[in-house]
């Protein structure tokens, strides 16, 4: 008993699996159609639906009166149903190469903004090293100049005494002044403008990282650069090989499935 009721309910599940798969090609085809043909969407997406019918109608066609049908009509539909086969697999591959796409051009988009930042952040960075030598120059010099007002020393011999007496300059020592006081105003004006920088640059790092976690699309590409690199072939030769593997199956599985749930059914007559 239990036997029997598996029996007739199986071919069922094998028609509602024909059902399910021929949809979805048939969802996938007339998206990618209607994309190839956007100048003519609606008309294009009513052609393909009616087509994707006829299509499962010419397959249990052939399979039903296979032995009845005119043998001129019945290479007719085979071929039509073969090139059917082959439109669907053409709109699949459009939907999902635009899919592919549509991804790729998000990643380069974020790339080419990732590398205009980077562009910025190096520039700035060049920047940096010309004020940073101007800095340690001129902590040099005020090392220096603070030395020679500390040296700023000079030596005579009194007549009268005949002792050495030591004193200070005035007018080096003014010189030695102005000459400090410039480079530590020029100091402070080139430490405030390294700070700047340091600051600049640390933005554009951080600018890069949110861009690189806003945007998911590397993420989503990841397998694709991962089977790149293990195969030494570009991402775009990987998808296509990829696109070819699942047009080819899916929807001549789905006529293989319809012509299956045929014989199936078949199989439940007296």
């Amino acid at each position: 008993m239990l036997k029997k009721i598996t029996e007739r309910i199986f071919p069922f599940f094998i028609a509602l699996s024909a059902l399910s798969v021929s949809a979805s090609a048939a969802f996938y085809s007339i998206s990618g159609l209607s994309k190839l043909f956007a100048g003519a969407a609606f008309a294009v997406i009513v052609m393909a639906a009616s087509l994707e019918v006829a299509k499962l109608v010419i397959a249990s066609l052939l399979y039903q009166y296979r032995k009845t049908l005119p043998i001129l009509l019945k290479v007719y539909l085979s071929i039509a149903c073969i090139v059917l086969i082959l439109i669907t697999s053409m709109g699949i591959y459009g939907f999902l190469s635009s899919a592919y796409q549509d991804t790729a051009n998000k990643e380069g988009n974020v790339e080419a903004r990732i590398v205009l930042i980077e562009t910025k952040r190096d520039n700035v960075k060049e920047q940096l090293e010309v004020y940073t030598d101007e800095k340690n120059s001129i902590n040099e010099a005020v090392s220096e100049l603070r030395k020679g007002l500390s040296n700023n020393k000079i030596q005579w011999k009194d007549r009268e005494t005949g002792q050495i007496i030591t004193s200070t300059s005035s007018s080096t020592r003014k010189a030695l002044t102005k000459q400090l006081d410039q480079a530590i105003e020029r100091q402070t004006e080139v430490n405030t403008k390294v700070d700047d920088l340091n600051e600049k640059i640390f933005n554009y790092e951080t600018e890069i990282v949110e861009t690189r976690i806003e945007e998911g699309s590397t993420s989503e590409l990841g397998p694709l650069k991962y089977l790149s690199g293990l195969t030494g072939l570009p991402m775009d030769k990987i998808i296509n090989y990829l696109l070819l593997t699942i047009i080819f199956v899916f929807d001549p599985l789905a006529i293989a499935l319809v012509i299956a749930a045929n014989f199936a059914f078949e199989r439940l007559r007296p």
